[in-house]
C-alpha cells in the first residue's frame, strides 16, 4: 500500500442512452448464438423454447427492478461490492470482489474475447482460433498458442486502452457496437421472416408438453437462458459514472432487460421458422444452421458477422465497468491503493482498468480462462443472491437509508428472482460438482487474503502522526 487512494472523483458522464447500451451490450455475446440448439434436446416443442426465453426475460427483468433499489439508493462505483458491504460487513463484500477481480471478469473478458477471434478466423483464417502458432508438451499436457489468442490478447489490451481514455470515448464506443448488433440481429429477423425459406413444423417431438422429463428440460433450459442473459448487473459497477444514478441507472436497466427480452424472443422465432426442433437438438452452432436454412450458404457468412460484432462488444462493456470493482476495494484499502488512482486528465480508473486488462490477457494466451471461469460459477451464483437478498436486509437495517427508487412488486418480485438463483446453483452444483466446490475453495483463499489487506490497513492508519 504504498500511496493512499486518490480524491480525483470520477466523472458523471454515463446519461441513459449510454446506461442502456452499456447493458445490453454486455448482455448480448454469443449466447444467443448457441442456447437455443442445446435447449432443444429437452423440449418437445417450439411453444416450450419460446416460454422459456420468455420466462428467462421476465426473471431477468425481475432482478433488474430489484437491483436497482440498491443502485438508487448507493450509486457508487462497484456496485455489488458496494451492497454486500453495507448489508453484510466488508468480508463478503471483499470474497466478492476477489472473486471478481482474480476470475470472475477477467475470465468473462478472455471468454468472449476467445469467441471474438474464433468468428474473426471465419473472415482471415490467420488470425483464427485453427492457426496454431506454438505447442508444447509438459508432463502430458499440451499447450498451444494460437493467431486467434493474439488476436483476442490485443483486443483485450486495444480496449482497454479505450476506455483508459475517458468514459465518453469508452461509452461512445458501446453505443456504437450495441447499436451494430442490435440492428444485426434485428435484420436476421425481418430477412428470416419475409424472405427467408423456413422448413419448421410445430408438432411435437414424442414425449408429450406436460410430462415429467419435458418439466425436468424445462427446468434445465431456463437455466441456460439465465446465462444469456447474464452481465446486465455490471451497470451497477458504473453507478459512480452515472448522471442523476436515481432515474438513470433503474431506467438503463429495465430498457436494457426489456430490449434484450423481446430481441431473444424474436431471433428465437426466427430460428423456429427456419428448423424443426428435431434439427435444432443439439446443434450448439444454432445461429449458423437457421441462417443458412433461411439464406443458402450466405446465411453463415451473415451470422458470423454479427457474433463477431456481438463478442466485441461484450468484451468492451464488461472492460469498461469491470474495473470499477477493483477500483471499489482499493478506495476502502482492501487491494493495491494504486488502483484508486483516477487518472488526472481522463478521470478513469486507469491503474485498474490496466491491471485487468493485463490478467485478462494473460489468461486468454495461457489458454487456462475456460476452466477458471468454470470454478467461480458457483460461487459467483451465490453472491448474485447475497446481493438480491441484500433488498431485504437493508429494508431491515437501515430503514432511513434514502431510497428514490423502490423494488416493484416487493417483496414478490426479489423473491422470484432468488428462486431462479437458487434453481441455477442447485442445478451447477448438480451438474459439476468437482468445478463447484473448487469454486468455493477459491472464494476460502480469499479470506487469509482479506485478513493481511485488513492488517496492511490498520498498520497504514496506525503510522499517521497525531496532528496538534
Amino acid at each position: 500500500m504504498s500511496e493512499a487512494p486518490s480524491a480525483t472523483p470520477l466523472r458523471r458522464e454515463l446519461g441513459l442512452l449510454d446506461s442502456t447500451f452499456l447493458a445490453a451490450g454486455i448482455i448480448v455475446g454469443s449466447g444467443i448464438f448457441m442456447t437455443t440448439g442445446i435447449m432443444a434436446s429437452g423440449l418437445p416443442s417450439a411453444p416450450l423454447l419460446l416460454l422459456a426465453w420468455a420466462v428467462g426475460g421476465l426473471l431477468t427483468l425481475a432482478g433488474a427492478l430489484t437491483v436497482s433499489e440498491l443502485g438508487a439508493a448507493m450509486p457508487e462505483a462497484g456496485g455489488q461490492y458496494v451492497y454486500l458491504r453495507e448489508a453484510y460487513g466488508p468480508l463478503p463484500a471483499f470474497l466478492f470482489g476477489w472473486l471478481t477481480l482474480l476470475v470472475y471478469q477477467p475470465g468473462s473478458i478472455s471468454a468472449v474475447a476467445a469467441g471474438f477471434g474464433a468468428y474473426l478466423g471465419y473472415f482471415v483464417p490467420a488470425l483464427g482460433t485453427d492457426n496454431i502458432l506454438a505447442a508444447v508438451s509438459i508432463h502430458g499436457h499440451s499447450l498451444s498458442l494460437s493467431a486467434g489468442q493474439l488476436v483476442a490478447a490485443a483486443t483485450i489490451v486495444g480496449l482497454t486502452a479505450l476506455n483508459v481514455r475517458g468514459v465518453r470515448v469508452g461509452s461512445t464506443v458501446q453505443n456504437v457496437l450495441t447499436l451494430l448488433k442490435l440492428a444485426a440481429l434485428g435484420g436476421f429477423v425481418v430477412l428470416g421472416f419475409t424472405v427467408g425459406t423456413g422448413k419448421a413444423s410445430s408438432s411435437p417431438t414424442p414425449g408429450g408438453i406436460a410430462s415429467a422429463p419435458t418439466l425436468a428440460g424445462f427446468g434445465v433450459a431456463l437455466v441456460a437462458v439465465l446465462w444469456a442473459y447474464d452481465g446486465w448487473i455490471n451497470l451497477t459497477f458504473s453507478a459512480g459514472e452515472i448522471r442523476d444514478p436515481a432515474r438513470n441507472l433503474p431506467r438503463g436497466l429495465f430498457l436494457s432487460t426489456a430490449i434484450v427480452t423481446v430481441a431473444y424472443l424474436l431471433v428465437n422465432a426466427a430460428y423456429v421458422r427456419a428448423l424443426p426442433i428435431s434439427e435444432m437438438q443439439g446443434v450448439t452452432r444454432i445461429a449458423e444452421k437457421a441462417a443458412t436454412a433461411l439464406f443458402g450458404p450466405t446465411g453463415a457468412s451473415l451470422i458470423a458477422v454479427a457474433v463477431a460484432l456481438s463478442t466485441l462488444g461484450a468484451t468492451h462493456g464488461t472492460i469498461l465497468t469491470g474495473a470499477r470493482v477493483n477500483y471499489a476495494m482499493a478506495k476502502d484499502r482492501l487491494f493495491f491503493s494504486s488502483a484508486a488512482a483516477v487518472h488526472p486528465r481522463f478521470r478513469t480508473p486507469h491503474l485498474s482498468l490496466w491491471w485487468q486488462g493485463a490478467w485478462s490477457a494473460l489468461l486468454v494466451l495461457s489458454g487456462t480462462f475456460d476452466q477458471l471461469f468454470t470454478f467461480a460459477m458457483f460461487a459467483a451464483i451465490l453472491m448474485y443472491a447475497a446481493a438480491t437478498a441484500a433488498v431485504f436486509t437493508l429494508r431491515r437495517k437501515r430503514p432511513d437509508l434514502p431510497r428514490p427508487y423502490r423494488t416493484w412488486g416487493y417483496p414478490w418480485m426479489p423473491l422470484a428472482y432468488l428462486g431462479a438463483l437458487l434453481l441455477l446453483a442447485g442445478n451447477t452444483l448438480s451438474e459439476r460438482p468437482v468445478e463447484s466446490l473448487a469454486g468455493l475453495g477459491l472464494l476460502a483463499l480469499g479470506i487469509p487474503v482479506y485478513r493481511y489487506w485488513r492488517g496492511q490497513a490498520k498498520r497504514s492508519v496506525d503510522s499517521v502522526p497525531l496532528s496538534g
